[in-house]
């Protein structure tokens, strides 16, 4: 039987690991509610208690069906577990992150002309092998990570964003031919709506088989639907009849812990009520992001960045995105820095840590109005997200370089070779 070797960079990654437990237990003690404030429905502790569907509950029946076992569990011991099973949840997500930025698809060839040499048209593609990350850098970037705000909040209120997040990346990057690829994703969507628009992007991503992934996720958010109405039939009429449209229930969406497109126009507009411009914006938002998301994967090959654009337009369009939500901050700074770009994936990561939108004035409603200044101090996720947005844009529409014309004709041989590999630059 062999034993794993103790080196110096394992004795440093659990060292680190250990310093950041210990720094986020003596935070936590010391001032478990100072740097956050109200975070809406939950407030800002980490707290479970019997489930009664309040009138703004913003998930569907079907959600509270999900989490009756946590109601079996003593209150303390609960607590216990889900912190614990939120930084185990974060370093399964850092290591599907890694897989997911190691992921490539080349572009979907297009039809061969007169002049062209005739060429199959395979819609799944080989993909570059992922390497195996390690456990030494898996706990240097958990103890890191932990101190991105989003995760911090999730670890800290008890959140499942970063369960759905695991489920989410783990389905999606499944092989297109995996039975039953796309069916955790249609229950995920049945416990939040927002991850739905990852079916419109399954549906619209140009490969047959990723169309029968999205029409899988497809049936099983009917499915949890159907559970609901079943088990909790008036709940559920009320639910998808009534309160699925009020978009002003799951909390006060012009706050600065509201980071999402409603939120971003109300305190622009120094409104509660941000009206037809937030709801033209969403339109807008929610098809050019679709767009970009399989323009991206058709056009580039970019499945990475066709799910995370995908990922970031849901976070937008949703009525409220609370920061906890913008966990996908995780995956983002993975294929920044799978990609090698160093300095914009320290600037992402500054953004995610500096807690900006803390510093603005939040007593009695001044959100509302804060000076021109500050704005951005109160939305950095959701510019951060348009910005990306626009990235994607001018990169699905830049003329393709002789490298990644390289990389595209080794992918089609189905061999890369190592120099080249962008998941070569992390061991």
């Amino acid at each position: 039987m062999t034993y794993p070797t103790v080196t110096v960079r394992s004795l440093l990654a659990v060292g680190a690991l250990a310093l950041s437990l210990t720094a986020l237990a003596v935070f936590a003690a010391l001032c478990p509610a100072a740097p956050f404030g109200p975070t809406g429905p939950t407030g800002p502790t980490v707290s479970f208690t019997e489930y009664v569907q309040p009138a703004s509950a913003a998930s569907p029946p079907f959600a509270a069906i999900l989490f009756v076992p946590v109601t079996w569990l003593p209150v303390a011991t609960l607590n216990a577990v889900v912190v614990v099973g939120n930084v185990l949840l974060l370093a399964l997500l850092v290591r599907l992150s890694w897989r997911f930025a190691a992921h490539r698809h080349a572009p979907i060839p297009l039809l061969p002309t007169a002049t062209s040499v005739p060429t199959p048209v395979r819609f799944s593609l080989p993909s570059v092998p992922v390497p195996v990350l390690s456990w030494v850098p898996v706990l240097l970037c958990v103890a890191v990570a932990l101190w991105l705000e989003p995760v911090l909040r999730t670890v800290l209120f008890g959140e499942i964003g970063l369960a759905l997040t695991c489920v989410v990346l783990w389905d999606l990057t499944r092989p297109d031919h995996a039975l039953g690829k796309g069916f955790a994703l249609g229950v995920v969507a049945g416990v939040e709506l927002a991850p739905a628009l990852f079916i419109a992007y399954l549906l619209l991503a140009g490969r047959p088989d990723a169309v029968r992934a999205g029409l899988t996720a497809l049936g099983s958010l009917v499915g949890t639907m159907l559970l609901g109405a079943l088990v909790l039939p008036g709940a559920s009429l009320d639910f998808w009849t009534l309160r699925v449209f009020e978009t002003g229930r799951a909390g006060e969406g012009w706050t600065s812990d509201n980071q999402s497109l409603q939120g971003l126009f109300a305190r622009a507009l120094h409104t509660t009520e941000p009206g037809v411009a937030w709801a033209v914006a969403c339109v807008v938002i929610t098809f050019a992001g679709l767009w970009l998301a399989r323009r991206a994967v058709v056009r580039k090959g970019l499945e990475t960045w066709g799910i995370l654009i995908t990922a970031l337009t849901a976070l937008l369009v949703s009525p409220v995105s609370w920061s906890h939500h913008w966990v996908w901050c995780v995956p983002l700074l993975a294929v920044l820095l799978a990609e090698g770009r160093w300095r914009t994936a320290a600037a992402v990561a500054l953004v995610f840590a500096a807690r900006t939108f803390r510093l603005v004035p939040h007593e009695g409603g001044a959100e509302l109005r804060l000076p021109w200044w500050q704005q951005p101090l109160a939305s950095p996720y959701a510019l951060l997200g348009l910005a990306l947005l626009a990235y994607v844009a001018y990169r699905c529409h830049a003329p393709r370089t002789r490298t990644a014309t390289r990389l595209r004709a080794t992918a089609l041989a189905g061999q890369l070779p190592a120099s080249n590999s962008s998941a070569s630059t992390i061991r």
